[in-house]
């Protein structure tokens, strides 16, 4: 049986900003769907990330300062739970779908290290996988189509309902959704084990970044460096 046709667990953070080096979560979700799309399990979180919330990340995800901190969980034990929580399902090996893994994975990776936790990483010995990511896959099996390759974007090119864009437990289950139907029209992804999927997605991934660099490089900013590292980018030293 393809990956797609089996179990898949969707994993999203809404957070502070788009800085992994500094900015914090503020709400996470880890959605489980059985291969009829039924969502089996769910968790998620609320953090007091520590931090004001920026006005224009609350506008996004709709979870303010105040709010948070009064309702939210103290971030070190929740950060713990979240990577706990992950790791599990990677020992499981249920596939993991994040949509921009770079992002999100990294994320937890420095929130672990701000509290000194044991990462994601170090909780299974080695690098987290297998992790799907829609951006990453859309990218490579459909390289020249034009538009934005969000997830509401990826969401309305291949047919699926993200009616609570930004809420983690929605973008979760409909991230994992869209792989699902990628899956489906695109037979030489989908015959693909998913540890073999994932080791594809490293070199697209690391493709991707190269292409954008040398654009930005041309177009804008000579200096311009995109991180190829996928799925969680390596720690600064």
């Amino acid at each position: 049986m393809s990956w797609h046709q089996g179990p898949l667990v969707g994993f999203d953070l809404e957070t502070t900003g788009t800085d992994v080096e500094s900015d914090r979560i503020v709400t996470a979700a880890l959605v489980r769907l059985e291969p009829d799309g039924t969502v089996s399990e769910q968790r998620t979180w609320l953090l007091d990330p520590g931090v004001a919330i920026p006005e224009q990340a609350a506008a996004i995800h709709g979870i303010g300062t105040d709010h948070a901190r009064r309702h939210g969980a103290r971030a070190a034990s929740a950060v713990g739970e979240i990577a706990h929580a992950v790791a599990e399902v990677l020992r499981s090996g249920v596939p993991l779908v994040v949509m921009n893994a770079r992002y999100d994975l990294s994320l937890l990776d420095r929130e672990c290290a701000r509290y000194g936790l044991d990462s994601v990483e170090q909780r299974i010995g080695g690098v987290p996988s297998p992790v799907i990511d829609p951006l990453v896959i859309d990218k490579h099996v459909d390289k020249y189509r034009k538009g934005k390759r969000a997830l509401q974007a990826l969401c309305e090119h291949y047919g699926v309902t993200l009616s609570d864009a930004h809420e983690a437990s929605a973008d979760a289950v409909a991230a994992v959704r869209v792989v699902r139907l990628m899956g489906e029209r695109h037979r030489p992804v989908s015959t693909l084990p998913p540890t073999e999927l994932h080791a594809l997605q490293v070199r697209a991934a690391a493709e991707q970044s190269a292409s954008l660099q040398a654009y930005l490089r041309r177009t804008a900013d000579p200096a311009a460096v995109v991180e190829p590292a996928w799925p969680v980018i390596p720690r600064r030293r």
